[in-house]
């Protein structure tokens, strides 16, 4: 039986713990032959050893990087050959109000969540033009549907994200190429609970959630395998939320 990825080459961005290793292994899984990066190895090296060397590789590097993203990509093409899906998964949640932000602190968000993404999308699409179509996937948040007090910097930088989606969505569309995003509720990965021990009021208890707990990472995963697969060829410029009803309410 042939597996649902069978000939695809990915990258994952921040692909060191959470929902990165999560995507990773559901995307080798499934058959693709998978890139994964980030700025803070984690459990990148130790996925290497899990899922072999023929199937995945990890190197360090900083998606706000231009040149790192042209590095992992080179990196890909050498090792498994050119990419014809991107997950841009890299992302940092810090607590920040309005008021207190400073300058810095909401362009360092920006940065990692909004400009690396857009730094990712051009760095592959000339591989995924090249492949004639593949998948784009972006990972944003219920935040870049509705505001989270406290969140300020990280709501404003998931919704760019979502915007930024639709507009490569129609730009790429006549190259075969999708552009979606995820839209995870609250999962349970290390920088939730950040964000959860920082301030209690930034993210709902499970006992407020319609489901009554957090999304598990592979639950995230199994969304992505099904945007990098051909199952989803004709769905581009879409939200998919995974939320439990959260954004329902």
């Amino acid at each position: 039986m042939t597996a649902r990825l069978d000939g695809k080459i990915a990258i994952v961005s921040g692909g060191g713990r959470g929902m990165g290793v999560a995507h990773a292994r559901a995307l080798v899984r499934e058959g693709a032959r998978v890139v994964s990066f980030d700025i803070h190895a984690g459990e990148g090296p130790a996925l290497m050893d899990e899922l072999g060397e023929e199937r995945f590789s990890f190197l360090s590097g900083d998606v706000t990087g231009a040149a790192d993203w042209d590095t992992v990509v080179a990196h890909c093409r050498e090792r498994f050959g050119g990419p014809n899906v991107l997950v841009n998964n890299a992302g940092i949640s810090p607590v920040h109000a309005l008021e207190s932000v400073s300058e810095a602190e909401y362009r360092k968000v920006v940065d990692i969540n909004q400009v690396g993404t857009f730094l990712g999308m051009r760095a592959v699409v000339p591989w995924l033009r090249e492949a004639r179509g593949g998948s784009i996937v972006n990972i944003a948040s219920t935040a870049a549907h509705v505001g989270f007090a406290d969140l300020f910097s990280y709501v404003a930088s998931k919704w760019a994200v979502r915007g930024m989606t639709k507009a490569a969505a129609l730009e790429l569309a006549r190259f075969g190429i999708r552009v979606n995003t995820v839209c995870p509720g609250d999962t349970d990965t290390p920088m939730l609970r950040a964000v959860a021990g920082a301030s209690g009021d930034a993210v709902p208890p499970p006992e407020e959630l319609p489901m009554g707990r957090w999304a598990r990472p592979e639950e995230i995963s199994a969304v992505v395998v099904f945007l990098a697969s051909d199952e989803s060829s004709y769905i581009s410029g879409s939200d998919l939320v995974v939320d439990g009803a959260f954004t329902a309410q």
